[in-house]
């Protein structure tokens, strides 16, 4: 009988229950006991946060958002702030304590469930002598070594569903509305959304944004009875210049950086060059919640199910990633090299541009006759 534990770390994504539940099944049909980490290390760095996992506990939990385990994206036991005696904070290194905890725990291996930042502490682990296996988790899809991350499926339905719903309000009162999805160095959600929603604009990371450009466009809409706009920008664009929108705070002792404020800053800039009525919107952790699509929830149990055969033929301190729709194994190592930014030769770039979307550059995109 093998002993296994799976972790959920970082921010929540739909489908993280129905890897749980996939990994749990088929432990199962293996004899295996299946234990689950609360808070990410919660249940290793304290053994009253463990929770054994059974079928019933699993029971129809595929279908839910969320996690069963919670998450965390503050929980590195590699640099984890403390407050000592006298009221200071401290980073400490705790790793080798829930190694111990691991080993004394008897665990065969440890399943965990992340994107780059959870993945590089599992990797870390790994070099420790835990036996790793990763899940690519993120609703970015920006995890190298994987055509695609269970989440991002469902934020993408998600930010598309509200654009829709924004082209109604904006052509009635003749209204530039400004959508502000999450993209912090990849603007895979803003890119899809923006063109299967309609949008006029897209900004993503990939490409610095020239405001006068996004202007120019909104102005050649009027020129053609078309009286509203739907600009979408991801939350990590920049503009030409280099501006960046960080609203971060020196939290726990840290400069932590926390993306947001660009959509509003792209409002307020269209509103005083073109004197339209515009409006912000930041759909935010709307992407995160609710009910796994078809694809997200099929990816998420295909995952956890190959997790497991990972474990059986040891094929430790890799990922299992989607690659020409089969299940492989890639190191961890490979996986979180780089992020995976939108290439600016992708077939979808040059989409947006041949159907007319403005993406913020001097790309030309073809004219309306």
């Amino acid at each position: 009988m093998k002993k296994i534990v799976i972790s959920t770390g970082g921010g929540d994504a739909p489908g993280l229950n129905a890897v749980i539940y996939a990994v749990v099944h088929s432990c199962y049909r293996r004899g295996w006991e299946v234990y689950g980490s609360r808070s990410g290390y919660g249940g290793l760095m304290n053994v009253d946060e463990m929770i054994r996992l059974t079928l019933k506990d699993v029971e129809g939990i595929y279908a839910t958002g969320g996690t069963i385990l919670g998450s965390t994206n503050k929980g590195n036991p590699f640099s984890k702030p403390v407050e000592n005696l006298a009221g200071e904070i401290q980073i400490v290194d705790i790793s080798d304590k829930i190694l111990r905890n691991f080993n004394r725990m008897k665990f065969d291996c440890h399943i965990a469930i992340g994107g780059d930042g959870s993945l590089e502490i599992a990797h870390r682990f790994a070099q420790k002598g835990m036996p790793v296996i990763g899940v690519p988790k993120t609703i970015d899809n920006d995890l190298m070594a994987t055509s695609r991350t269970f989440g991002f499926d469902t934020a993408v339905a998600t930010a598309t569903d509200a654009i829709d719903k924004l082209h109604s309000t904006a052509k009635s009162h003749d209204r530039v509305m400004v959508v502000e999805v999450m993209g912090r160095d990849s603007g895979w959600i803003a890119l899809y959304s923006g063109i299967s929603g309609g949008a006029d604009v897209i900004l993503i990371p990939e490409i610095p944004f020239d405001i006068e450009q996004v202007c120019d466009k909104i102005a050649d809409n009027a020129l053609h009875d078309k009286h509203y706009a739907i600009v979408v920008v991801a939350e990590g664009a920049v503009t030409s210049d280099g501006k960046a929108f960080n609203r971060g705070s020196g939290e726990l002792g840290r400069e932590e950086v926390i993306l947001g404020g660009v959509g509003e800053w792209v409002a307020n800039e269209i509103r005083k060059r073109t004197d339209k009525d515009t409006r912000s919107l930041v759909l935010g952790h709307l992407q995160r919640g609710g009910t796994p699509t078809t694809f997200d929830r099929l990816l998420a149990l295909r995952f956890g199910a190959a997790a497991v055969r990972m474990i059986e033929q040891r094929t430790f301190d890799h990922m299992v990633a989607l690659s020409n729709s089969r299940m492989i194994a890639v190191p961890i190592a490979e996986a979180i090299m780089a992020r995976k930014k939108v290439n600016l030769d992708d077939d979808k770039v040059l989409t947006a541009r041949e159907i007319g979307i403005c993406l913020g550059d001097s790309g030309i995109e073809m004219p309306i006759s």
